[in-house]
C-alpha cells in the first residue's frame, strides 16, 4: 500500500480544475475575494499618519477559456505587499495581480474608517469622529485609474419645511458621499471639510447644550434640500483644479417622510490627466 505524499511537496502533482478549459467560452468581467480586513496606514495632517483596518475586495477579469480562478494567490499578493499598501504602491500591486492570476485587468477597493478629532463650536469639547473613506484601483493593460472617496455625515434643515411652518421647521441627518480623481497629493481632511461646509450644519460626536443651541440654530439659518447640497459640493470641488473628475451623491434620512431623499451629480473636467498620486501615501 502506497502511503499519501506528505510534506512541502504534498498535492504538486494535484489537478488543477481552475485552469482548466471552460466550453461555455464566456468572459468574467470581476471574480475574486470581498471583505478580507487588513491593516494600512493613511496619512494624517494632524498626526503624521493613522493606523486602522480596510474592508478589502480584490477582483481580476477572467477569459473565456478558464473555468475558475486560484482565490488563494489574491491572498499571497496582499500578504506580499502587507508592509506597503498605499496609493503610490497600488499600481504595482494591480500588477502582480494580474501576473499571478494570468489576467488581462484587475480591480482594488480598500474601504476603511478614518478618524478626526473635532472641537465642539461653542464648548470646545473634544471628541473623536468617524468618516468612512476608500480607495478604488484599476488597471486593464498598462493603464490605471485611482479613485478616492469619502463619505460625510451631515445636517440639513428643510428650506420648504422652514417657508410654510409659522414656526420650526423639520431637519434631519444625511450623507454626503463624493468620490474624486486627482492629479497630486491632497488631504482626506480637506475634503471632508469642504463637504461639511456644504451642509445646513456639520455633525459633531460630543455637544454639550450651548454647542447644541448654535448647531441648532446654524442649520435654520442654513436651509438645504439635498439638490443644494450636491450643487454646493460641486461649486467647490470645479474650483479645485487638482480634482479631474468627481461625483457627489446626497441622502437625507428623512425625519417626517418614510423615505430618504436622494441627489447625485458628476463632472469630468475637460483634458484632465488621472490621478498619481493622493492622501493614502502613509509610509
Amino acid at each position: 500500500m502506497v502511503k499519501p505524499e506528505s510534506g512541502p511537496n504534498q498535492g504538486l502533482n494535484m489537478a488543477d480544475v481552475q485552469n482548466q478549459f471552460d466550453s461555455r467560452r464566456i468572459k468574467i468581467d470581476q471574480v475574486g475575494v470581498k471583505k478580507i480586513h487588513y491593516p494600512i496606514n493613511v496619512k494624517d495632517r494632524a498626526n503624521g499618519s493613522q493606523r486602522t483596518v480596510a474592508s478589502v475586495n480584490m477582483y481580476v477579469e477572467l477569459p473565456h477559456h478558464h473555468k475558475g480562478t486560484h482565490m488563494s494567490r489574491f491572498i499571497e499578493v496582499l500578504s506580499v505587499h502587507r508592509h506597503s499598501i498605499t496609493t503610490s504602491t497600488i499600481p504595482s500591486i494591480l500588477s502582480d495581480m494580474k501576473a499571478r492570476l494570468q489576467a488581462e485587468a484587475a480591480h482594488l477597493e480598500l474601504t476603511f474608517p478614518f478618524f478626526m478629532e473635532k472641537a465642539a463650536p461653542v464648548t470646545g469639547a473634544m471628541s473623536l469622529m468617524e468618516y468612512t473613506c476608500a480607495l478604488v484601483g484599476t488597471q486593464t493593460g498598462e493603464e490605471t485609474d485611482l479613485s478616492v472617496s469619502v463619505c460625510v455625515p451631515i445636517t440639513t434643515l428643510c428650506p420648504c419645511s422652514r417657508e410654510i411652518s409659522d414656526y420650526g421647521a423639520h431637519n434631519q441627518r444625511g450623507e454626503v458621499t463624493v468620490k474624486v480623481r486627482y492629479k497630486q497629493f491632497f488631504w482626506m481632511e480637506d475634503l471632508i471639510r469642504l463637504v461639511e461646509s456644504s451642509a445646513s450644519s456639520e455633525v459633531y460626536s460630543l455637544l454639550k447644550r450651548a454647542d447644541e443651541k448654535l448647531v441648532t440654530e446654524r442649520a435654520y439659518d442654513n436651509p438645504r434640500f439635498v439638490e443644494d447640497v450636491v450643487r454646493e459640493v460641486a461649486v467647490k470641488l470645479m474650483a479645485e483644479e487638482n480634482f479631474t473628475w468627481f461625483s457627489v451623491a446626497a441622502e437625507n434620512f428623512e425625519s417626517i417622510h418614510n423615505h430618504s431623499a436622494y441627489a447625485f451629480l458628476e463632472y469630468t473636467r475637460p483634458d484632465g490627466p488621472h490621478a498619481e498620486e493622493g492622501p493614502l501615501n502613509g509610509q
